[in-house]
């Protein structure tokens, strides 16, 4: 073993392979510049695929490229060994370094050829993209899918809640109004006979003439039955908040029916009249309809009277933060005194047209602070809101594109930040679900 190696590193029985070039500097010098510079690449390589191989841990096939690196490593020594063995023939010593050179190139090749159906098998980019994109296409359907369950729960959850608070409220109101009729009608004789007996005994008894001063009776006379009729008039406004509660939830309309879109505009305002009143010193928010003859289309009505609230809600809530000092490029604006312009004439305008023999226009205006680019681009995102955390969890505008768009609508919008924003609803008069 010992005569082995020092025949390896033996040099005495050869010549120097610089002899073979004469020891021409020239020649000799390109052939040292040209391994050296082979080398130095050769050993470049198997650093860069190490690197690559620990950083990616997923990748298939690493005891591939670990072996290419340990061939490259071989094919630069024995470049190294060319430029060694121009002042040191130690041949025996570089044949050695070739014979393992070719061994591992063989055993590289040898490896390499069952892999390789499995390599052509991987996934090109042009695959791996379309997987991608359908991979997109799946989670954007999912998150779709998770937004309608959502809104499917809040409707079925505010449809029970309706539902109960209809039941629970019609009832103490029909017997209100209907026995406010029967005492109006009691306390209208009563005062009839009130008066016969004044008419009769005009010498009234002491007692009695101390206490009809007393409580007045003559603008009893006159207030009780504007007292009777206020309770009337209250008990239809309740009586019409009802109705208007089931005409926005269509408890009994799941299915698709013919109805009138201004009904159900209406319906949805009825129920937010008390956000639409001013607070304090600020006014309150105008609503301005320019209804057009349009005729009943087919929907699902609580679902659009869920769009309907959705956006008025909104708007709503944009026109009291520009009434509490949002910078509104608008002519009836009012300078405070710290340069901070506010909202004097909050408004929302709804605007409807007809368009063409199967097609209707709803145009939702409000004079609120607008959108910026930021917010334009999230609107209909699931999930996205500008409100704080419990105001909302952003599924409104979400949920009203999905609903428009199953009907077979257009939904979009027009906003400049401090401009206001206005939606515009398409829908069809009659169209196939």
């Amino acid at each position: 073993m010992l005569k082995l190696l020092q025949s390896l590193f033996a040099d005495g029985l050869f010549i120097p392979h610089g002899h073979c070039y004469l020891w021409k500097t020239g020649l000799v010098w390109l052939h040292i510049i040209s391994d050296s510079l082979i080398a130095l690449a050769y050993f470049s390589i198997p650093i860069a695929l190490v690197y690559f191989v620990r950083k990616r841990e997923d990748l298939p096939f690493k005891s591939i490229l670990l072996l290419f690196g340990a061939f490259i490593i071989s094919c630069g020594t024995t470049h190294i060994m060319e430029i060694w063995t121009l002042w040191h023939p130690t041949y025996w010593l570089s044949g050695f370094i070739k014979a393992f050179t070719a061994f591992i190139s063989v055993y590289t090749a040898l490896t390499l050829v069952p892999i390789i159906p499995q390599a052509l098998a991987l996934p090109s980019p042009a695959q791996l993209e379309i997987a991608n994109s359908q991979l997109k296409l799946t989670l954007k359907e999912l998150a779709d899918t998770q937004t309608q369950l959502i809104h499917t729960e809040k409707m079925s959850s505010l449809g029970q809640l309706v539902a109960g608070l209809a039941h629970e409220i019609n009832n103490p109101i029909n017997f209100i109004y209907g026995n406010a009729l029967i005492v109006k009608e009691y306390i209208t004789d009563l005062l009839k006979l009130i008066s016969l007996y004044q008419e009769c005994y005009p010498q009234q008894v002491t007692e009695i003439q101390a206490f009809s001063n007393k409580i007045d009776v003559d603008f009893i006379r006159e207030d009780l039955p504007s007292i009777l009729s206020s309770i009337v008039t209250g008990a239809n406004r309740i009586s019409n908040l009802v109705l208007s509660l089931r005409n926005f939830s269509r408890l009994d309309e799941a299915e698709i029916k013919q109805v009138d879109i201004h009904e159900g505009i209406d319906s949805t305002l009825s129920l937010l009249q008390s956000r639409l009143k001013g607070e304090g010193n600020h006014p309150d928010i105008q609503v301005i309809k320019e209804y057009g003859n349009l005729p009943k289309i087919y929907c699902y009505p609580g679902q659009i009277n869920q769009v309907f609230m959705n956006i008025l809600s909104n708007a709503i809530d944009t026109l009291k933060e520009s009434v509490h000092g949002c910078n509104l490029s608008s002519t009836k604006v009012k300078e405070t005194g710290n340069q901070k312009p506010l909202n004097n004439n909050p408004q929302i305008r709804i605007y409807t047209k007809l368009l063409d023999t199967n097609k209707l226009i709803i145009r939702i205006a409000d004079n609120g602070c607008g959108m910026t680019e930021e917010v334009k681009k999230k609107i209909f995102d699931p999930f996205f809101t500008t409100k704080d955390v419990g105001s909302g969890i952003g599924l409104g505008m979400a949920i009203s594109y999905q609903i428009i768009d199953k009907h077979g609508g257009e939904l979009n919008f027009i906003s400049d930040f401090l401009q206001g924003t206005e939606f515009l609803i398409q829908l069809p008069i009659k169209t196939d679900y």
